[in-house]
């Protein structure tokens, strides 16, 4: 379900996608197809696989029956020949290369221990060199054209331990892709080459997640990403570089607003899986929760937010940093209370969220103006309340919330984290 129109801003451009037989790699050449442009299908799927569907060949037919033309090539991207072969078909039959998109990747969400070094090689073969070889490989005809993009389905640099922690291999090879990004953007800017990344917000329907969970309920189509990646390919690479981009951010920048036509379940739109690295308090506490729990763990990225070590560590310090960005001064005058969090259990401490004084404020310890509401929970609850999991009023009612002073204030609670949610 594509909800962005087509302009035929890429009729005629040729894009060389890795990992493009399927998926989000297949998602956006088709989306490129239907402005007549000439995809290049550059994966190492030539024989149908036993439980996945999809071979560049098939891929090639579906992208021709939308318009456009198509170049399937048999392309492991560890390979350096095969993608200078495939690059040198794609110059025989379309005369160059505008677009690259480094799809291809290989992932496993294990911990150190857990990581066997042929699976470390694996990936890092495939996400960092594979990038950066199918890049280098292709500047020479990138420079020669006037509509040059690179775009890494890679995670905005994010510096929060707490993502390295859960698998650091798979983090350190995604972010190898995004370094090359970071790098890249700048090293290509003299020849207007635009050098930018995409990740998706919530977790993506593809067949091999599907293969891998059974469940894709929780999940959006691939085609959110597509338009997300038709709208920054379509910009113009002398001024569009070097950002890192989130599917959910620009599609909405074009004016899409209801995403929930891009829900696997639309009964579920409000309720989707957060992909990892976004410091979102949701994210954040749904992927805490779950990290000991491999089959339900399914991650991707957001931008920098560097945690220094002399900062209190712990899930709560965690939420409250991630509250703090989200203070405005409309949600303090619509809420005008002070509330005060006295912590019980594993994370015991007193917080503090002020949406009453000046531009608001909260964090540690005691509010500096007497709080309206003080409320009490054990610290697990805490995080529920916070991730949507518990409302404020069921809590109170379950006697999991203790409230002392302005009742109505307390359970303004619920509002207020639904404008925080919005605002994340």
């Amino acid at each position: 379900m594509s909800l962005v129109a087509n302009t035929g801003k890429l009729a005629g451009r040729t894009l060389f996608i890795t990992g493009a037989s399927r998926g989000i790699g297949k998602a956006i050449a088709l989306k490129a197809a239907k402005d007549g442009a000439n995809v290049v299908v550059a994966a190492k799927t030539a024989e149908p696989h036993p439980k996945l569907p999809g071979t560049i060949y098939t891929a090639a037919e579906e992208i021709e029956a939308l318009g456009g033309k198509a170049l399937p090539c048999i392309v492991d991207v560890r390979d350096e020949k095969q993608i200078q072969k495939a690059i040198d078909e794609a110059v025989k039959k379309f005369n160059g290369i505008d677009i690259l998109v480094n799809n291809a990747s290989a992932i496993s969400l294990t911990g150190t221990a857990e990581t066997d070094m042929k699976r470390y090689d694996l990936m890092h073969n495939i996400n960092t060199r594979g990038t950066f070889l199918a890049s280098k490989l292709c500047l020479p005809l990138l420079k020669e054209s006037n509509h040059a993009h690179i775009l890494n389905l890679s995670p905005p640099l994010n510096m929060n331990p707490y993502w390295f922690s859960l698998h650091v291999a798979y983090t350190m090879a995604k972010y190898g892709m995004s370094m090359c990004v970071l790098g890249m953007s700048e090293e290509f800017r003299q020849f207007n080459i635009g050098v930018n990344a995409l990740w998706p917000k919530t977790a993506i329907a593809t067949a091999a997640i599907e293969m891998l969970t059974g469940d894709t309920s929780s999940s959006r189509k691939p085609e959110i990403v597509s338009d997300a990646a038709y709208v920054m390919l379509s910009k113009d690479p002398k001024s569009y570089t070097g950002k890192f981009e989130i599917d959910e951010d620009v599609v909405k920048s074009v004016g899409i607003n209801d995403l929930t036509p891009y829900a696997c379940d639309p009964k579920n739109a409000n309720n989707l899986l957060l992909d990892g690295f976004l410091d979102d308090p949701a994210s954040l506490l749904h992927h805490q929760q779950t990290v000991s729990s491999a089959s339900v763990r399914r991650y991707h990225t957001t931008s920098a937010n560097y945690k220094d070590k002399s900062e209190p560590s712990g899930q709560i310090p965690e939420l409250f940093s991630v509250i703090n960005k989200t203070i405005t001064p409309e949600l303090v005058k619509k809420t005008q209370a002070v509330f005060q969090f006295n912590v019980k259990g594993k994370e015991e401490g007193i917080w503090h969220l002020d949406l009453k004084n000046g531009d608001g404020a909260c964090g540690q310890g005691e509010p500096k103006h007497a709080p309206d509401a003080t409320l009490t929970m054990d610290s697990s609850n805490f995080a529920d309340m916070f991730a949507g999991k518990l409302k404020p009023t069921t809590a109170f009612m379950m006697g999991k919330l203790k409230i002392k002073g302005d009742m109505q204030k307390a359970m303004k609670l619920e509002k207020m984290m639904k404008s925080l949610k919005a605002k994340v």
